[in-house]
């Protein structure tokens, strides 16, 4: 998944680019779209197949001129999820390779020793999985459970690492990068005392990983019995959404038929009112344990590049801080209120 920057010497205190010299190992890249798929990334994601490794060098050589220390792994696969994220934009794309690191970089509790094996209680709690089938449109669906989770056992910060491995691992699929995801939230016995845990600090962390630090096509967020106090929730995260995600996102209560117009009964297991079995964890906790060795790499002590700072790197400003403080002075009257 990840590798030693070739825009870095060994030391890392050198900080100086390398000649700009491609290493002869570089892994080749082999596209593995259908050719549907390659049509479906030409429209939508501005994707052209004979520009492609042209695109991949030009983004390349944008992070070992204007980012030499960033340590990134420059592989032509990995460089292409960070494009086909940003429809092609090089400097869109730039921007989000470096606030993924970043973000790796300033949230220790979530990204220090951050492998499958160290999260594996929160994977068997059923905390989140991935259902076997996709959608119509081929995006997996994400199942997240945070009634599965109990705060005395672990931090609220162990169930985002197991998301994000769970994102980490469905995005090495091109299919993934193309299409999307969709993921499904069961709130199901929330109480007051659990959503307390999910602050404005976490919110706006986890919201800004996964609008502007992680190269993901969120196409649906799906949100299944959710109790009054979610109201309360929502208004805490919505300032931090950017609009096109906001409308992504759909409340469904108790009504099984109004997901159903979403995701449909047919990959839905028998507890979302579906036909595809009892829901089982197993097959994607085995599928992600196995995939330790891709997870090996901790970005968390990775230098940042010698002349920014986090502050410089993440899309954010004082203004934002100002509104999460705000919204952490306002949170618990609300939520109370929607209790």
């Amino acid at each position: 998944m990840s590798g030693e920057s070739d825009c870095t010497r060994t030391s890392p205190s050198a900080g100086s680019p390398l000649d700009n010299e491609l290493p002869p190992d570089r892994p080749k890249y082999v596209c593995t779209l259908s050719p549907d798929l390659v049509t479906k990334a030409r429209e939508e994601l501005q994707e052209k197949p004979e520009w492609r490794l042209r695109d991949v060098q030009a983004l390349r050589d944008m992070v070992c001129k204007d980012y030499p220390s960033l340590g990134t792994c420059l592989d032509d696969a990995f460089l292409l999820r960070f494009l086909r994220a940003r429809k092609f934009d090089y400097d869109r794309a730039l921007q989000l390779l470096v606030n993924y690191h970043t973000c790796r970089r300033t949230w220790p509790e979530v990204f220090s020793n951050l492998k499958p094996s160290a999260i594996k209680p929160v994977l068997e709690s059923g905390f989140v999985t991935v259902l076997p089938h996709r959608d119509p449109q081929g995006r997996h669906v994400v199942c997240i459970r945070p009634d599965r989770w109990t705060p005395s056992n672990y931090p609220i910060t162990e169930n985002i690492r197991a998301i994000y491995l769970t994102l980490e691992k469905l995005i090495q699929s091109e299919e993934t990068q193309v299409n999307g995801i969709v993921i499904l939230a069961d709130y199901k016995g929330v109480s007051l005392s659990k959503a307390s845990h999910f602050g404005p600090f976490v919110a706006k962390k986890v919201i800004g990983i996964l609008q502007d630090g992680f190269p993901i096509r969120i196409k649906a967020v799906n949100i299944i019995n959710e109790p009054r106090i979610f109201k309360g929730i929502f208004a805490i995260i919505k300032p931090f959404l950017k609009e096109k995600i906001a409308n992504r996102f759909f409340l469904h209560g108790c009504d099984l038929n109004s997901l159903h117009q979403n995701i449909p009964p047919v990959i839905l297991p028998e507890e979302y009112g579906g036909t595809a079995g009892k829901l089982d964890i197993s097959a994607w906790n085995e599928l992600l344990l196995a995939s330790e060795e891709d997870f090996l790499h901790d970005f968390s002590e990775l230098v940042l590049p010698c002349d920014s700072s986090p502050h410089d790197l993440l899309v954010s400003g004082d203004a934002d801080e100002k509104q999460c403080d705000d919204s952490l002075r306002g949170m618990k009257p609300q939520l109370y209120y929607c209790y």
